[in-house]
This record gives C-alpha cells, sequence and structure tokens, in this order.
C-alpha cells in the first residue's frame, strides 16, 4: 500500500512578512499567516512600514485636533496615545517590565522571572511616567512651532522604534528565553538586510524632513541615528544583563527609540 509523501511547505511570500509585521507588532486586523523564521525575518526587515503605519495614524489625530481649534498640547497627548493604543500599550508595558528586571539588580534568571510578572514594580511606574511626559512635551513643542514638524515628529518617531526591532533581530542576537515573541524573532534578519533597511529609511527621513528646508532634513535624520543609537546602547546592556532578548525588551527598545527622537528634533 503506498502513501502520498506529505507535500512540501510553500515557499515565503513577501505578504506573510508584511502580515507577521502588522499582526505582531499593532492591533490592525491582520491575520498571521506563517509562523516560522522566514516569515519572522519578514516581518522584522517590514517593522518600519508598520510604524509609518502606526506614526501617520498618530500625525493624522493630532492634525485633525489642531484643525478642530484644539491647542498643540492636546494634539501631543492624542500623538502619543495612538501608537500606545495601536499596540494595547505592549511596547509601554515591555518597557515598564524591562525597567523592572534591570532596576532589580538580580541575577538573569531572578530578573527575567521579575520581567513576566503582571505587577508592575516602582522602577517600571517611574520609567512610564518619564517616558510619556517627555514623549508628550516633546510633540507639544513641536506642535507649537508647526504643524508640519509635529506631524512630521510623530512619523519619524513611530518609524525609528519599529526600525530599532529590525536591528535587534539581528544574526548574532541571542533571546534569554527558548520561548516568546523573543525568540520567535532574535538572530532572524541578516546584518546586511538590517543595515540596507537603516540606510533606506535614513535616507527617507532626510527626505521628508528636506520638504521643510535643508536643515530639518539633517536634524530629523539624525534624530532617526541618536534614537538607534539609545536602542543599541540599551540592547547591549540587556543582551548582558539577560544573556539575551525578549520579548519586553523589544518593547523597551521601540520606547526608548521613540524618545529619543522626538528629544532629539526638540533639540537645536
Amino acid at each position: 500500500m503506498s502513501t502520498t509523501p506529505p507535500s512540501p511547505p510553500s515557499p515565503p511570500s513577501p505578504l506573510d512578512g508584511i502580515r507577521f509585521a502588522f499582526g505582531t507588532l499593532t492591533v490592525l486586523p491582520v491575520r498571521v499567516t506563517r509562523w516560522d523564521r522566514e516569515a519572522a525575518r519578514g516581518g522584522m526587515l517590514g517593522a518600519p512600514l508598520a510604524g509609518l503605519v502606526v506614526g501617520g495614524c498618530a500625525a493624522g489625530l493630532g492634525l485633525a485636533l489642531l484643525a478642530l481649534g484644539a491647542g498643540p498640547p492636546l494634539a501631543a497627548v492624542a500623538s502619543a496615545a495612538v501608537p500606545a493604543a495601536l499596540t494595547r500599550g505592549l511596547h509601554l508595558d515591555g518597557l515598564a517590565d524591562t525597567a523592572d528586571g534591570l532596576g532589580s539588580g538580580k541575577p538573569a534568571d531572578d530578573a527575567l522571572r521579575i520581567m513576566k510578572q503582571s505587577d508592575i514594580g516602582p522602577f517600571g511606574v517611574l520609567t512610564l511616567v518619564l517616558v510619556l511626559l517627555a514623549q508628550v512635551a516633546a510633540l507639544s513643542q513641536l506642535y507649537g512651532a508647526s504643524w508640519a514638524r509635529g506631524a512630521l515628529a510623530a512619523v519619524a518617531s513611530a518609524v525609528a522604534a519599529r526600525l530599532a526591532l529590525t536591528l535587534a533581530a539581528r544574526a548574532g542576537v541571542p533571546a534569554a528565553r527558548p520561548d516568546g515573541l523573543g525568540a520567535a524573532v532574535a538572530g532572524a534578519v541578516p546584518v546586511r538586510g538590517a543595515l540596507a533597511v537603516t540606510a533606506g529609511c535614513l535616507a527617507a527621513a532626510a527626505a521628508c524632513g528636506a520638504l521643510l528646508g535643508p536643515y530639518d532634513a539633517v536634524r530629523t535624520a539624525l534624530a532617526v541615528a541618536l534614537a538607534l543609537a539609545a536602542a543599541e546602547l540599551l540592547l547591549r546592556h540587556c543582551t548582558r544583563r539577560f544573556g539575551g532578548v525578549t520579548g519586553d525588551v523589544f518593547g523597551g527598545l521601540a520606547e526608548t527609540a521613540a524618545t529619543t527622537a522626538l528629544v532629539a528634533l526638540c533639540l537645536g
């Protein structure tokens, strides 16, 4: 009696990566059809695209409130709230958990256990408050300078946040746990691919900034670069402390990059 061998899995499609990016990094109704290394690689390479959509929504709500007569502070609060809403607060939760793990001063296994607990400790609360205040204050200043600069900042910071995840998922960065999102994407992205996406995002940031003038072109690209540098410092520290990355660390990296980009855009 002969048996038919199972058909080989279908080759990965670029759409699989896009679905993975939007399905794991946003709450938009996108169904993840593949959960393997190829899809994770495509998803992390496409993460800045998800950031572009999130940032566009954040800028759109901020501009809508300004058009309706609201002031820059309210527009800033709205623009800061949209990324949190479109991720169900997962990145902020990851930031808080990472702060608790790092602040505990305990060995890696104990720190990872603290991060996995459902409650938020004092380090996490303090970090959340300061980060959200910095984001709102920066966006308020930028919206007050001009609606265009505020909108550009909302988009650039969201893209920088997801671009930091692309770099954090590069080959050579280990996972701290054998399960979870961190394990699914850790080391999935080739270094050359991550660098190519980074170069493209920096060029796009400069091009968008150039619409406001040569100075804004340099400042926007520099803000994204500084955001990536801050996220890289946190990534290396977390890798040393925890032995690798987790989903919480990815959330912390995203919020660190977004906040750094916004603060950098306020300077100079």
